[in-house]
Protein backbone atom coordinates (compact mmCIF):
# COMPACT_ATOMS: atom_id res chain seq x y z
CA UNK A 1 0.00 0.00 0.00
CA UNK A 2 1.44 3.46 -0.76
CA UNK A 3 0.65 6.22 1.35
CA UNK A 4 -1.16 9.41 -0.16
CA UNK A 5 1.15 13.00 -0.06
CA UNK A 6 -0.34 15.19 1.93
CA UNK A 7 0.35 19.15 2.23
CA UNK A 8 3.93 19.80 3.95
CA UNK A 9 2.92 21.38 7.54
CA UNK A 10 3.55 25.17 7.71
CA UNK A 11 4.21 25.25 4.16
CA UNK A 12 2.09 29.00 3.25
CA UNK A 13 2.83 29.02 -0.01
CA UNK A 14 2.09 27.45 -3.53
CA UNK A 15 4.44 28.10 -6.67
CA UNK A 16 2.89 28.04 -9.89
CA UNK A 17 6.08 28.81 -12.45
CA UNK A 18 4.65 29.84 -15.80
CA UNK A 19 6.70 28.67 -18.12
CA UNK A 20 4.57 30.65 -21.54
CA UNK A 21 1.36 31.27 -22.32
CA UNK A 22 0.20 27.65 -22.05
CA UNK A 23 2.87 25.43 -20.01
CA UNK A 24 2.48 26.04 -16.09
CA UNK A 25 4.70 23.78 -13.62
CA UNK A 26 2.87 23.78 -10.31
CA UNK A 27 2.58 21.97 -6.99
CA UNK A 28 0.23 18.92 -8.73
CA UNK A 29 2.84 18.59 -11.13
CA UNK A 30 5.84 18.50 -9.20
CA UNK A 31 4.21 16.06 -6.70
CA UNK A 32 2.86 13.96 -9.33
CA UNK A 33 7.02 13.87 -10.67
CA UNK A 34 8.39 13.12 -7.32
CA UNK A 35 5.81 10.26 -6.63
CA UNK A 36 6.72 8.30 -9.97
CA UNK A 37 10.36 8.48 -8.51
CA UNK A 38 9.38 7.31 -5.52
CA UNK A 39 6.76 4.49 -6.77
CA UNK A 40 8.44 3.56 -10.41
CA UNK A 41 5.32 4.10 -11.67
CA UNK A 42 2.85 6.77 -13.34
CA UNK A 43 -0.76 4.71 -11.25
CA UNK A 44 1.20 4.72 -8.11
CA UNK A 45 2.57 7.94 -8.40
CA UNK A 46 -0.78 9.41 -9.06
CA UNK A 47 -2.74 7.37 -6.16
CA UNK A 48 -0.34 9.05 -3.88
CA UNK A 49 -2.05 12.31 -4.86
CA UNK A 50 -5.69 10.82 -4.92
CA UNK A 51 -5.14 11.46 -8.63
CA UNK A 52 -6.82 8.79 -10.92
CA UNK A 53 -4.75 6.72 -13.32
CA UNK A 54 -5.67 8.73 -16.53
CA UNK A 55 -5.30 11.94 -14.60
CA UNK A 56 -1.88 11.00 -13.96
CA UNK A 57 -1.03 9.84 -17.15
CA UNK A 58 -2.61 13.14 -18.66
CA UNK A 59 -0.31 15.28 -16.72
CA UNK A 60 2.90 13.29 -17.53
CA UNK A 61 1.95 13.45 -21.24
CA UNK A 62 1.61 17.02 -20.98
CA UNK A 63 4.60 18.23 -19.11
CA UNK A 64 6.37 15.72 -21.84
CA UNK A 65 5.31 18.18 -24.18
CA UNK A 66 6.27 20.98 -22.02
CA UNK A 67 10.15 20.18 -22.72
CA UNK A 68 12.54 19.17 -25.76
CA UNK A 69 12.82 15.98 -24.23
CA UNK A 70 10.50 13.32 -21.55
CA UNK A 71 10.72 13.87 -18.42
CA UNK A 72 9.59 10.37 -18.06
CA UNK A 73 9.61 7.20 -19.56
CA UNK A 74 7.52 4.51 -19.16
CA UNK A 75 7.69 0.73 -20.19
CA UNK A 76 4.43 -1.24 -20.70
CA UNK A 77 3.97 -4.27 -18.60
CA UNK A 78 4.26 -7.75 -19.62
CA UNK A 79 7.00 -10.57 -18.22
CA UNK A 80 9.46 -7.19 -17.16
CA UNK A 81 6.48 -5.82 -15.11
CA UNK A 82 6.86 -2.35 -16.68
CA UNK A 83 6.96 0.74 -14.96
CA UNK A 84 8.29 4.87 -15.14
CA UNK A 85 11.04 6.43 -14.04
CA UNK A 86 11.96 10.24 -14.22
CA UNK A 87 14.81 10.83 -17.29
CA UNK A 88 17.58 13.13 -15.78
CA UNK A 89 15.76 16.00 -17.10
CA UNK A 90 12.94 14.97 -15.06
CA UNK A 91 15.10 14.88 -12.38
CA UNK A 92 16.57 18.38 -13.19
CA UNK A 93 12.97 19.76 -13.47
CA UNK A 94 11.57 18.76 -10.33
CA UNK A 95 15.39 19.88 -8.44
CA UNK A 96 14.31 23.36 -9.45
CA UNK A 97 11.07 23.36 -8.95
CA UNK A 98 11.74 22.27 -5.66
CA UNK A 99 14.39 25.23 -5.23
CA UNK A 100 12.33 27.83 -6.49
CA UNK A 101 9.69 26.74 -3.70
CA UNK A 102 12.19 26.73 -0.78
CA UNK A 103 13.69 29.95 -1.28
CA UNK A 104 10.57 31.82 -1.96
CA UNK A 105 9.46 30.35 1.25
CA UNK A 106 12.76 31.96 2.86
CA UNK A 107 12.32 35.34 1.38
CA UNK A 108 8.64 35.73 2.50
CA UNK A 109 8.69 33.83 5.96
CA UNK A 110 9.07 37.25 7.89
CA UNK A 111 6.22 38.90 6.40
CA UNK A 112 4.29 35.22 6.35
CA UNK A 113 4.79 35.24 10.72
CA UNK A 114 4.04 38.91 10.47
CA UNK A 115 0.60 37.98 8.89
CA UNK A 116 0.03 35.03 10.96
CA UNK A 117 0.81 37.15 14.09
CA UNK A 118 -2.16 39.85 12.82
CA UNK A 119 -4.85 37.04 12.14
CA UNK A 120 -4.21 35.76 15.69
CA UNK A 121 -5.18 38.87 16.49
CA UNK A 122 -8.57 38.55 14.75
CA UNK A 123 -8.25 42.41 13.74
CA UNK A 124 -11.18 44.25 12.25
Amino acid sequence: MVKKLTKTPGSALRLRVHLDAEAFLGPGKADLLEGIAATGSIAAGGRRLGMSYKRAWLLVETLNGYFAEPLVTAATGGKAGGGAQLTRLGQEVLARYRAMLAASEAACAKDIAALRKLRAKKIR
